[in-house]
């Protein structure tokens, strides 16, 4: 097996048979593999895919069930090839699909370890954007490069190659989450990988909805603090850290509001509840979007971040007050129990919460 091509789906049944007839048709008619990986889509997306591979054994699926984001859907599906190449590819056909022997080929003859298709080298065109998203696709280039220093000239493209043990390699280092895969692995691996680019004109999305939302863009910016850190710190934890600053906020607007009419303890305790609750449905909305829950899930996983995060809070309380027994700073102690909470609160919210797999 020479190449597996991974296109992860949501909602794509009307693009997936197209693009199997594409990718054929570039590649001949053997060597290759082409999976699609489903995030659960309401509309058959893997029916129709399982419809499709029933006739060509090239081509088969993965369904992930309970969490969701290109990133991690392009990885399962990477990993789960023996094929010396691995390409990622959009399912609404809007990358040149005509490219994917060129690029094997770079990377067959040793000529690069990573082929990207490119809206904006000289050759390249963004035809499929509106204006508004190409401008904001080329101000996160100019972000992507100088913020992590990646010398590519589309680092959010979603269309790229690399050798399987590159990938393998790099896999460890490299977030779950998010939609930037290519971003990811170009800052991850540092400049190590010699690029090799093909310029193309980017289509206009095939049928369905496009997948561009807020959640891109925070995805983005995520992806960008983790990175320029050098991964020290893990993503969700950065969002569940900026949403707990948020609630600090929501906390003191509550106990001014309650203070008036209570006593100091009841409007501690009302305020405590009021920042709890702004930051569940923050970290359910943004944090752990991925996992969102809905529905009963949302009342039951309330209820338990109360309980989880009320532990935090002990345990804040009981850090800060030994520390400040053993002769530290009583400011210091109190930000020690401040962290020993947060990260109380992240593990209890991972495992308690929304049981990140």
């Amino acid at each position: 097996m020479r190449l597996c091509v991974v296109a992860p789906t949501y909602n794509e049944s009307g693009n997936v048979a197209e693009l199997a007839r594409r990718v054929a048709a570039s590649l001949g008619p053997s060597g290759w593999e082409l999976v699609f990986v489903d995030d659960n889509s309401p509309d058959g997306t893997i029916v129709r895919v399982r419809e499709i591979g029933a006739g060509d054994p090239r081509v088969r699926g993965i369904l992930r069930i309970g969490r969701r984001g290109l990133s991690g859907a392009a990885l399962e599906g990477m990993l789960s090839t023996a094929a010396d190449c691995v390409a990622v590819i959009d399912a609404d056909l809007q990358h040149d699909e005509t490219l994917l022997p060129k690029m094997l080929d770079a990377l067959e003859s040793g000529r690069a370890d990573l082929a990207v298709g490119t809206r904006y080298a000289q050759g390249g065109a963004a035809g499929g954007l509106s204006r508004t998203r190409e401008s904001g696709s080329r101000f996160a280039t100019t972000l992507a490069k100088r913020l992590l220093g990646v010398e590519l000239s589309d680092p959010m493209s979603g269309f790229f190659m690399l050798k399987r043990t590159d990938l393998v390699a790099l896999a460890p280092r490299l977030s779950p989450d998010g939609f930037k895969i290519l971003l990811d692995l170009a800052a991850t691996a540092g400049g190590k990988l010699r690029v090799a680019e093909f310029p193309y004109e980017f289509r206009a999305r095939n049928a369905g909805e496009s997948k561009m939302d807020a959640n891109v863009v925070i995805d983005f910016l995520g992806l960008l603090l983790a990175k320029a850190t050098r991964d020290a710190v893990p993503v969700r934890f950065l969002f569940f850290v900026l949403v707990g600053a948020f609630g600090l906020l929501v906390q003191l607007a509550a106990f001014l509001a309650l203070r008036g009419g209570m006593a100091f303890e009841a409007a501690q305790a009302g305020a405590v509840v009021a920042a709890m609750t702004a930051n569940f449905f923050l970290n359910n909305a943004i944090t752990y979007r991925s996992q969102r829950l809905r529905g009963r899930a949302l009342v039951t996983g309330l209820l338990r971040s109360y309980v989880a995060w009320g532990l935090g809070a002990v345990a804040n309380l009981a850090v800060a007050t030994w520390l400040h027994g053993a002769g530290w700073p009583g400011p210091l102690a109190s930000v020690a129990g401040g962290l020993m909470g947060a990260v109380w609160n992240f593990a209890v919210a991972n495992l308690f919460v929304w049981r990140v797999k």
